[in-house]
């Protein structure tokens, strides 16, 4: 589903998360114009929520080209910088950066995770009209592996999946054989705890997460629904026997009790954002976390059961570039309760170690992206000041 033009909402719904990793390159030149700075992690003035933010989060990792997933192993973060094309390690402790995949293509990969000794990346950026173009010198929809310093080779060709089973159902090709919408355009990778050395996928480009084995065989996790109530209630699509809004799968977590935890942007329409509550082993829908604004990210602290997820572009204004009020992370407590950090432009978002650890000014150009740590004390019940 394409987002309306009077939308405040960058263009990334549909599927089209092609255009989201775009984004972070056509945004780049306006939003450096707002004088934008890597030094704080949060907007800066004086509402209680941005102070007790600015007072609780800090900067682990700076000049960063467009982080977005942020993994971890072996007491390590991997963040992976979309806008540099590289997957590169940080050390928790000290902030220490080491490059461990190069050569991605600028703009392509939006996730890795380690598994042993090998990386595992998606990268995507096909979207109507080039979706059989490589990007870079990588190829377009694809699960990639590497080994630490070794050039990536696609283990997954996701695109042609997509083209042969269409999961969703959807309308791929107009009449004249161009694409309405994006058709695969992979965004989060996760190691999957069911089968040794294989993976799950978030594919927001055709609207449904995939299972990838440690020899490439994709099959289809789950799909979900087309949100057809609230706002989106009878929206037109791209498709007209499916109306209102495309989920579009973003990010992946574990949780307790054998549950995977799946955001979904929603076509980016305030509210229809969901985060979909699976059994990890089945792909089956246990329960839906629903009121969310085009959620990229989530992490779950197992202990509490708290649930994060992050709205990359809460608080941006119509027709403005994202600046340092763009975005937030909301915390759900197990209760149900929701609270909220000021964190600029978080895209991944993980919990480990006891920590909560996202992405942020993402979309802010090379050199301003960061990895933060989130405390407690940075969560207001104040949505926004």
């Amino acid at each position: 589903m394409k987002a309306d033009k009077g939308s405040a909402f960058v263009h990334l719904s549909g599927g089209t998360l092609s255009a989201f990793k775009r984004v972070a390159v056509v945004l780049t030149a306006a939003a450096c114009s707002t004088a934008l700075v890597s030094a704080p992690a949060s907007a800066s003035g004086g509402g209680s929520a941005q102070v007790a933010a600015a007072n609780n989060i800090r900067v682990l990792a700076r000049n960063l080209n467009g982080p977005f997933e942020v993994s971890a192993s072996n007491g390590r973060l991997y963040v992976t910088q979309s806008g540099a094309g590289r997957v590169t390690e940080i050390n928790r402790s000290t902030g220490h950066k080491s490059p461990v995949v190069t050569g991605l293509g600028e703009n392509a990969a939006s996730g890795a995770v380690r598994i042993g000794k090998k990386f595992l990346i998606v990268t995507g950026t096909s979207e109507p009209g080039d979706t059989q173009t490589p990007a870079g010198p990588q190829p377009p929809s694809s699960v990639l592996v590497a080994k630490r310093g070794h050039k990536a080779k696609q283990l997954a060709d996701l695109l042609k999946y997509e083209l042969k089973h269409n999961p969703d159902g959807q309308r791929q090709f107009n009449a004249n054989g161009t694409a309405p919408d994006s058709l695969s355009n992979p965004f989060y990778i996760l190691a999957d705890r069911h089968r040794k050395g294989g993976v799950i996928v978030a594919d927001g480009g055709a609207n449904d997460v995939l299972r990838v084995s440690r020899k490439g065989k994709v099959s289809t996790f789950f799909v979900p629904p087309t949100v057809n109530t609230g706002p989106c209630k009878g929206l037109a699509n791209n498709d007209p026997q499916h109306p209102g809004c495309d989920a579009v799968p973003t990010g992946l977590a574990y949780g307790s009790h054998n549950r995977l935890y799946v955001s979904a942007l929603g076509s980016e329409v305030p509210g229809a954002g969901r985060v979909y509550v699976l059994n990890a082993k089945t792909g089956k829908l246990k329960y839906i976390i629903r009121g969310f604004t085009a959620p990229t990210g989530v992490a779950v602290n197992k202990s509490s059961g708290a649930v994060y997820v992050s709205e990359l572009l809460d608080g941006l204004g119509q027709n403005q570039p994202p600046s340092a009020t763009t975005g937030r992370i909301v915390r759900v407590a197990k209760g149900g309760k929701r609270t909220y950090a000021q964190v600029t432009q978080p895209v991944g978002l993980i919990y480990t170690g006891g920590k909560l650890y996202s992405s942020a000014w993402s979309l802010s150009g090379p050199g301003k992206g960061q990895v933060v740590r989130v405390r407690g004390g940075a969560f207001s019940s104040t949505p926004r000041e």
